[in-house]
């Protein structure tokens, strides 16, 4: 019989020896157990697998821990943390979050809360307002926004931030978004809500969907996706709108 939990958490890890936070994550997991946190290992070549069996080894009913054979990227590491979690337990809701915990585990279970039968995804936003603390260096908040646009255009949703590391799917949208591999490496956050939009259309996005503007993200530490991807991810954006949104032919 598999074991039962509300909620998974998958985290994806890269080196993150030095960036989890084991007190935040063991405060955590004290007081939820009924949410399970499974950390996928991508591959790190520090001790981040050995800081992960340190967790797992007190949370032994609550915490998994797996790891890739070899460095894949954020999206095959989250789609492997969530094929694992579908294979070997029950549960209603499932999420992935970033390893900084940049936003925390407490707000992605507060989102989580908006799933149910009728909304099937719930995804945080970094929407600054006078009454949150969202954090963000300039130059990255600033080229985010023109990337956010062009995603934004390209989906023909009004999305803010397609972007936030914060996402929750029931079990059952869980097992169609990720059952096949995505094209890029950080940018699979387009490929899903692609997938969602070819599952449900562009109409029912606003009935199945909430997004969800954050009280909280800290960025912490220097993000995995260098500067210079930025050259990149005019291609990966196409990619993705060639495979999602084929032109079609003109028929005359």
């Amino acid at each position: 019989m598999l074991d039962s939990f509300q909620l998974c958490i998958v985290i994806p890890c890269y080196n993150e020896e030095k960036r989890l936070n084991i007190a935040r994550y063991s405060s955590f997991l004290k007081t939820n157990k009924h949410v399970l946190i499974c950390f996928v290992n991508d591959g790190s070549n520090d001790n981040t697998l050995q800081v992960l069996k340190k967790i797992k080894s007190n949370f032994q009913n609550n915490v998994a821990a797996i790891s890739m054979v070899k460095n894949s990227g954020k999206a095959e590491t989250v789609r492997s943390g969530f094929k694992h979690c579908i294979a070997n337990y029950n549960f209603q809701k499932i999420a992935y979050l970033d390893a900084d915990l940049a936003t925390t585990l407490e707000e992605c279970v507060e989102i989580s809360e908006h799933v149910n039968s009728e909304i099937v995804l719930a995804f945080g936003s970094r929407i600054s307002k006078i009454d949150t603390i969202i954090d963000r260096k300039k130059t990255r908040h600033y080229i985010g926004r023109v990337i956010a646009t062009l995603i934004s255009n390209q989906l023909k949703l009004n999305i803010y931030d397609t972007q936030c590391g914060c996402k929750i799917f029931n079990r059952d949208l869980s097992k169609e978004v990720f059952s096949e591999k995505f094209i890029s490496k950080w940018l699979f956050d387009v490929e899903i809500f692609h997938r969602i939009i070819k599952l449900y259309n562009e109409e029912q996005m606003s009935v199945i969907a909430r997004e969800i503007p954050l009280k909280s993200w800290i960025d912490y530490d220097e993000s995995k996706v260098k500067m210079t991807y930025f050259f990149k991810l005019w291609l990966d954006l196409y990619q993705i709108r060639k495979t999602y949104r084929p032109l079609k032919n003109n028929v005359t």
